[in-house]
């Protein structure tokens, strides 16, 4: 299929922006039905509100607990449920091998 270049009017901010070719062919070899609503600095600012982009961008709830090694406090991204030692990355590295 041939691609040629469109002028989309952005939904974010009113401006006009190109879809160009090569993203169009990008877009149908990975799936995309539809063509993007926001031009790219509309996107990047969507993106950076939302908490990043990617996988892993979000925020991850992190608890404090009693570090069984060295009784320090250690933050750890996990809720620990008591069964297992928790340790602080110092200990843990000491603890790994």
């Amino acid at each position: 299929m041939a691609y040629v270049d469109r002028m989309i009017t952005c939904v974010g901010c009113g401006q006009p922006f190109s879809f160009t070719a090569s993203e169009q062919e990008l877009f149908a070899t990975r799936g995309f039905t539809n063509e993007p609503k926001r031009c790219p600095d509309c996107r990047a600012q969507r993106r950076a509100s939302q908490g990043g982009s990617g996988v892993g961008s979000l925020q991850r709830e992190m608890f404090e607990v009693t570090c069984a090694g060295c009784g320090g406090v250690a933050r750890v991204p996990f809720q620990p449920k008591g069964v297992k030692p928790v340790y602080c990355n110092t200990c843990y590295q000491q603890n790994r091998y």
